[in-house]
């Protein structure tokens, strides 16, 4: 399975908010079938069993900022690819939090 957590940042936009921006990128890969996706407050989380479509989902998702009129969008996007274990986004997170002795502050 692979993780990925991306992370678009448009540059040269009228306002420090960039949630229209993300939001619409997230939209724009929301058919895709063998790809899913998790928002956290810094990036989006992909899954997907192809890496193949990890870095088709992220040129579309910039792809879409662009399409919003912003010139230029920086992109960070971090891959986990693990071929001994398959885990989905929850199981990963299960994982950490059995370990915890709280799940908060």
């Amino acid at each position: 399975m692979i993780h990925a957590e991306i992370s678009i940042y448009p540059i040269g936009t009228d306002s420090t908010s960039v949630s229209i921006y993300v939001a619409r990128a997230i939209e724009a890969i929301g058919d895709f079938k063998d790809v899913k996706y998790k928002i956290t407050p810094m990036g989006t989380v992909l899954e997907s069993d192809r890496i193949e479509r990890i870095f088709e989902a992220s040129k579309i998702m910039t792809d879409a900022v662009h399409r919003m009129g912003v010139k230029r969008v920086e992109v960070i996007l971090k891959i986990d690819s693990r071929s001994d274990k398959n885990q989905t986004i929850d199981s990963k997170v299960d994982s950490v939090n059995k370990y915890l002795k709280s799940e908060g502050p």
